[in-house]
């Protein structure tokens, strides 16, 4: 993505590694339970979109075995690439620009990739076309206007300043075009693209070490873009990043919502 639609959070940073370990500490449990009642198993063709860090496409492996494949993509695959086995294909690949694969799968799944992209109908189209007859589309995407703040009991001022500090955060990811409240819209996309059993859910971590990793490595992450662009300076980051260091604040994540849904069969 270029210009207003470059990705905030981009691989090519150092921090990227800790973050997604991060939203594998946090999210993986959610999202490999929800694959799991999905009803995945050996021999299954699975998609993974976005797949950012290694941890979701070893799992598919482990859950397919040598007679199923798993197909990761992403824009960067730098950190992706350490899932790569004889059954994780990693490839890069632009769900919202190129062609979908010309295969077929069981189960596509992608997680925090839609709410960043400019042409996230493209994007949805691609994974919908790449569906075989019965498969499984899982879906999982941030809403942070659910829930905008980082500290939702603000009991103090270390408090008020992550709040302030994770809303210069939003006016960033605004600025480049990510859809602050997209996560919702996921079961009604589903459906108007003709899935069918289509059903979701929402999960709000809050007070867990993950969490205040997540936090300390985004704010690396972006510590420049906040400064330049006004919304805290080099004395507000400093102890912002000294408070989660500290320790004792209930910092939270963007609720994800998860939504599901099934190709008919033909």
């Amino acid at each position: 993505m270029t210009g207003e639609h470059r990705y905030l959070l981009d691989n090519a940073r150092a921090e990227a590694g800790t973050r997604f370990a991060a939203l594998s500490a946090i999210f993986d449990p959610p999202t490999f339970r929800r694959i799991g009642e999905l009803g995945i198993r050996a021999g299954w063709r699975c998609w993974e979109v976005g797949a950012g860090g290694p941890s979701v496409p070893r799992w598919l492996a482990e859950r397919v075995g040598p007679t199923g494949r798993v197909l990761a993509t992403d824009i960067d695959v730098s950190w992706t690439l350490e899932a790569a086995s004889p059954v994780v294909e990693v490839r890069r690949h632009d769900v919202a620009r190129d062609e979908p694969p010309a295969e077929t799968f069981d189960l596509v799944h992608a997680r925090l990739v839609l709410v960043h992209l400019a042409d996230r109908e493209r994007a949805l189209r691609s994974m919908v076309a790449a569906l075989r007859p019965g498969g499984r589309l899982l879906l999982e995407d941030a809403d942070p206007a659910l829930q905008p703040l980082s500290a939702p009991y603000e009991s103090g001022p270390r408090e008020r300043l992550a709040n302030r500090i994770r809303i210069g955060f939003r006016a960033m990811l605004a600025e480049r075009g990510a859809d602050l409240a997209y996560g919702r819209r996921l079961p009604a996309l589903l459906r108007a693209a003709g899935l069918a059993d289509v059903a979701a859910e929402a999960y709000f971590p809050i007070a867990s070490p993950a969490c205040d990793l997540l936090e300390t490595a985004t704010i690396a992450h972006i510590r420049e873009g906040l400064v330049t662009g006004g919304h805290a300076t080099e004395e507000d980051v400093d102890r912002h990043l000294a408070n989660i260091a500290d320790g004792g604040m209930d910092l939270a994540t963007a609720p994800m919502i998860s939504a599901w849904g099934r190709a008919e069969e033909k």
